[in-house]
């Protein structure tokens, strides 16, 4: 019989492991990938954003919202601090991220596996966990002749999302087993598909914009920052950070992505436009000032405009164009699938868990964390950080 088993060897489970072992339980990962932490290394390409200094509730999202505050908190966030500072972790911060020294997330990687493995943390690899019957204690795997027997368990075997790194949904099966209720999982962090013909020109694009999502004409959330035009659609961070409200309403609602390709301007983009048009007499001579060439001749023919020369353009059409550059409406059809996003939204709900110890009020001595839970945060760290919260809660709790 072990004490503690932990269920996924990712960023939640080895930060559970580590602080339940430090209250000297005997603990035992269980994790179906040849090794644990896959995602910690692509994290940041590579660099792992672990943590940002910007840990407001506004940064996550879940079906039960008015939970967020009971897990994201400034005495959370200390132990996170903390811990990553017991832990020897050096941070280096770019404009509110945290990323290690080395900007290498084989170092946060390497650093929870050797204190896991100072702790006597037991590592099974390539175990696939497909049954947990609950009696007076846990049996894991009874139906395949080897079970494991645990008084307790902490369930954090990932979502759905970047199933290359092991996360194939499984956990979904294994939490429902366990009497909980499961908010579909969908797609988060992930980039936008659209069905226009002009997007094989616009390819490859990287360019600082403003996008606004609206639902059926409804106003919902807007980023500012680095966007990528692509084949298919759009990519980038203001994307990935608006996904998820797509994914999980676009089969009931219109969703429309607006882009400001002018982010930067202070002033009336009329007015500016105006004082732009009078040093050169060709439209395009002046669009090129401020907006990459390939895009110029996508605007001026969604505007309309067939013409090269300011002075040949009515009011109306200037007006056009200003609406273009400063409004472009795409319509999205869609989102990139599991394999491509970084995190879901959906799992387990939020009010199903004492977020105060991360015991389920489902079932007695099981424990969850991570991303098989009902919350999901913006680019920046914030998903890394939700691992790590919920880890330490669960493992100074079981």
């Amino acid at each position: 019989m072990k004490d503690v088993v932990i269920i996924g060897g990712g960023a939640a489970g080895l930060t559970a492991a580590i602080v339940a072992a430090r209250k000297n339980k005997k603990v035992t990962i269980l994790e179906k990938n040849e090794k644990c932490g896959k995602k910690i290394l692509l994290t940041g390409n590579g660099r792992c954003n672990y943590w940002n200094e910007d840990m407001s509730i506004s940064h996550y999202h879940s079906s039960n919202e008015e939970h967020i505050k009971e897990i994201i908190n400034e005495e959370n966030t200390k132990k996170v601090l903390s811990f990553f500072e017991s832990l020897g972790i050096i941070p280096k911060i770019k404009n509110g991220y945290f990323y290690p020294v080395t900007e290498q997330g084989l170092t946060i990687y390497n650093t929870l596996l050797y204190e896991a493995k100072k702790l006597n943390v037991e590592i099974i690899n390539n175990i696939d966990v497909i049954e947990i019957i609950k009696n007076d204690s846990f049996i894991i795997n009874q139906n395949k002749g080897k079970n494991i027997k645990a008084k307790k368990i902490i369930l954090c075997p990932g979502s759905k999302a970047a199933p290359k790194t092991g996360s194939n949904g499984s956990g979904y099966v294994l939490a429902s087993t366990l009497n909980h209720h499961i908010i579909e999982p969908k797609p988060a962090l992930v980039q936008l598909i659209g069905e226009e013909d002009y997007f094989n020109k616009w390819n490859g694009i990287r360019i600082d914009a403003k996008l606004s999502l609206y639902e059926d004409g409804k106003y919902i959330k807007e980023e500012t920052g680095q966007l990528q035009l692509t084949d298919y659609g759009i990519s980038g961070i203001v994307t990935f950070n608006l996904s998820r409200y797509v994914a999980r309403n676009i089969s009931k609602h219109e969703e429309i992505i607006s882009i400001n390709f002018l982010p930067w301007l202070k002033e009336n983009p009329h007015k500016w436009l105006k004082k732009m048009s009078q040093l050169n007499s060709k439209i395009n001579e002046t669009l090129e000032k401020f907006l990459n060439y390939k895009l110029i001749n996508i605007i001026l023919k969604k505007s309309g405009i067939k013409k090269n020369d300011w002075q040949k353009l009515s009011d109306k059409e200037f007006s056009t164009l200003v609406n273009t550059i400063t409004n472009f409406k795409l319509k999205i059809t869609g989102t990139k699938s599991f394999e491509n996003a970084q995190v879901c939204s959906g799992g387990v709900p939020l009010s199903e868990i004492n977020l105060n110890t991360m015991e389920s009020y489902k079932t007695k001595d099981l424990y969850l964390a991570g991303e098989i839970l009902d919350i999901d945060g913006d680019c920046g760290g914030y998903n890394l950080g939700f691992a790590w919260i919920s880890g330490i809660i669960a493992g100074e709790n079981v």
